[in-house]
């Protein structure tokens, strides 16, 4: 970084309210830096950031930009790739020598001196990295963390230490910016292909998983789920451990699952821990508290800190956040967005609630990502009693001829209840059906319906 952080009077966020960058603002704005930036949409994320100093607008305009933010000398500008290039504001940065740097090339920057405990893969890495975090946090190691979540126990994206060497960090495949990284120690959960806008092939996404690997430092340690197609290339003196629900190095036995709660015992190489509760029930939370507890229990939480910590830990907002649970109905909204993470989110709720019927609104995200996996989609939503679609969410993409739920709707397996909607007709839609179990799935704006379909479902519980 051409200028020290420390020297560095303001930091101009273009694209303040993603996930991964709001955790840089509260960072910054922690530092005592004057911090504004620029969002394409006000969100309730967005406006908790205004709250706590940050200064955001909305609308595409270099007049807005603070006079503080407008000296190349002391000014940092962090760009998110959902940003198009040719962005007005950040063309004025450009043509006046500003430095510009990616959230991730800052992220690796910030935590390069601290011992990174980086969690990566397809899915699970939210959970898992909200996880460990709150593990290690609430135990006399404590952390500081960078979330790709709001963890419902601290309700942010970004938790700081001034006394742990260790920070936490979500390490993310997209555009290739774990590569900015450098972890002592990290998971990796799944390299199920994905982003193939970016990558091309499912060989390229790979080859980026391996490169990754390459970071690690000796001394550290990499836990990767077993059976996964990823061949490590880690430097010498670095330990790999193999991990999963049912075998590998760290690994659960005796697991209890039952009157809504979830038991299990842990087991590692040099450790067991018996009838540890998950805060959270959901089945695929064994296998990301396996993960977790095994980065956890390698950097020092005790076992009883573990078992407290997972009792206590409550979970991240839109992982099976559960909205509505009684006897009558239950609703909960879930962020997963492709198929393999969708196939994981069913399978749980299914195992959960065997004998009701589970309806699901899915927002599909992505032109690209639809295009390329519409089969594997259809696929895992078959394995619900209904499914609704709702159009594509875009995000930083413009339309592809012939690229509609359509695709979905047409390939989901015969017999299954199934529907297509404007996401602004679900409240309505909904009204008409009688509801057993409701989950809306989708990383797009289908969040936003979240509070009105809750309401609405309330009225009938």
């Amino acid at each position: 970084m051409k200028s020290n952080i420390d020297t560095i009077k303001s930091v101009y966020f273009v694209g303040a309210g993603g996930i991964g960058m709001s955790a840089l603002v509260r960072y910054f704005l922690s530092k005592g830096k004057l911090v504004a930036g620029y969002d394409r949409t006000p969100s309730e994320l967005t406006e908790c950031l205004i709250a706590e100093g940050a200064q955001i607008h909305y609308t595409e305009d270099v007049n807005l930009i603070p006079e503080g933010c407008k000296d190349p000398a002391t000014t940092l500008v962090v760009l998110t790739p959902a940003v198009p290039q040719e962005h007005a504001e950040l063309t004025y940065f450009r043509n006046n020598g500003f430095e510009i740097q990616k959230r991730a090339q800052v992220l690796g920057t910030i935590t390069h001196s601290s011992k990174g405990l980086c969690v990566a893969g397809t899915h699970g890495k939210t959970t898992t990295s909200t996880m460990a975090a709150h593990l290690l946090h609430q135990s006399h190691v404590d952390c500081t963390a960078f979330l790709g979540g709001i963890s419902k126990n601290y309700n942010t994206n970004l938790l700081l230490s001034q006394n742990s060497p260790y920070t936490v960090i979500e390490a993310d495949e997209f555009d290739r910016s774990f590569h900015w990284l450098s972890p002592y120690m990290s998971v990796i959960t799944a390299t199920d292909p994905d982003h193939l806008d970016i990558y091309g092939t499912a060989e390229a996404y790979l080859e980026s998983f391996e490169h990754y690997t390459t970071l690690i430092q000796p001394g550290g340690a990499l836990i990767i789920r077993k059976g996964i197609s990823l061949q490590p290339q880690v430097q010498s003196g670095v330990k790999i451990y193999t991990y999963s629900r049912n075998e590998g190095d760290f690994h659960a036995e005796n697991i209890r699952i039952g009157n809504g709660e979830i038991f299990i015992d842990f087991v590692g190489p040099d450790v067991r821990i018996n009838d540890i509760q998950l805060g959270v029930p959901v089945s695929i939370n064994i296998e990301n508290g396996v993960a977790a507890i095994a980065l956890a229990h390698l950097n020092g939480a005790t076992e009883q800190e573990i078992k407290e910590g997972m009792k206590s830990f409550r979970g991240v907002d839109r992982r099976f956040d559960f909205k509505i649970k009684n006897d009558r109905i239950v609703f909960l909204s879930d962020y997963a967005h492709h198929p393999s993470e969708i196939m994981q989110s069913v399978k749980s709720i299914r195992e959960l609630y065997k004998d009701k019927k589970i309806t699901a609104i899915f927002q599909p995200h992505l032109y690209t990502r639809t295009r390329d996996f519409y089969k594997e989609f259809a696929n895992s939503l078959s394995l619900l009693d209904e499914v609704i679609l709702t159009d594509i969410y875009p995000a930083r993409e413009q339309p592809i001829p012939g690229v509609t739920s359509q695709l979905i709707y047409d390939n989901l397996r015969p017999g299954i209840e199934k529907s297509i909607c404007k996401k602004e007709d679900i409240p309505d839609i909904l009204k008409e059906k009688k509801i057993e179990v409701l989950i809306t799935l989708g990383a797009g704006d289908i969040e936003n319906y979240v509070p009105v379909l809750t309401e609405e479902l309330n009225k009938r519980s």
